[in-house]
């Protein structure tokens, strides 16, 4: 079973004063051949946004973008006639498809942490979609839930491809045994609080590890844990 971990300060960094961004894959100034995305999986980015600051209107198309809020509130403006306030535990998801354009910025008093993912889409230039749900923390303890699937429903937010998301809230000493779906041929993993070990690898705060070619995990929770597990195809 081939892994690959990468811890904290191993991650590249853009750091501009009113953003930090950690790049846990190749993207914008940090370019690693090494780590040109796993699998469909292209961008994760563990982005903090200093309060009144953001991103301007910008374009993108044809790719999976979600956004996992982590901490604080943040704005989301679309071409698409959206415009609301998202905050901790919210999860949102575009499908850029034929083209939109957004923005996003701090408008709390506090520091954001969110959670930029991006994925290659299963079907190009299709209509644009944004969603998003809430997902709270506390309805969430000593469980993995389903927070992005390639199946629709009314529990979490649909995505163009066959990949899945998923969150964990655990106590230390908690265990779980995770199969993948048989679509899937790899997984990556990221530790936001606390420590995990996964089929028998340490993974600390901040660090995250990718896996392929194994069907399932066993992962056991060394402290009170906070993680994301994502699933996607190695390719098309």
């Amino acid at each position: 079973m081939p892994f690959r971990i990468t811890s904290a300060a191993d991650r590249g960094l853009k750091d501009i004063g009113w953003l930090q961004s950690n790049f846990s894959l190749s993207f914008g100034p940090y370019a690693n051949p090494e780590r040109a995305g796993f699998g469909l999986l292209r961008v994760f980015n563990d982005d903090f946004v200093k309060p009144g600051n953001g991103f301007g209107l910008h374009a993108h198309a044809n790719m999976e973008i979600i956004s996992i809020m982590l901490a604080g509130s943040m704005n989301h403006i679309d071409s698409l006639g959206y415009k609301e306030v998202v905050h901790q535990d919210w999860v949102q998801i575009m499908s850029a498809g034929s083209g939109l354009r957004h923005e996003e910025h701090n408008v709390g008093e506090d520091e954001v942490n969110f959670l930029q993912i991006w994925i290659e889409p299963k079907l190009q230039n299709v209509t644009p979609r944004y969603q998003r749900r809430h997902f709270p923390r506390e309805k969430r303890r000593n469980q993995l839930t389903t927070v992005v699937s390639n199946e629709e429903g009314t529990a979490h937010c649909w995505i163009n491809q066959n990949a899945k998301l998923s969150l964990g809230h655990y106590d230390a000493g908690q265990s779980l045994e995770y199969t993948l779906n048989a679509l899937n041929k790899c997984v990556f993993i990221f530790v936001m609080e606390g420590q995990l070990t996964v089929n028998g690898q340490a993974v600390n705060r901040r660090e995250s590890i990718g896996l392929w070619e194994t069907g399932h995990l066993a992962i056991q929770c060394e402290a009170e844990s906070q993680f994301i597990v994502i699933e996607a195809p190695i390719n098309h």
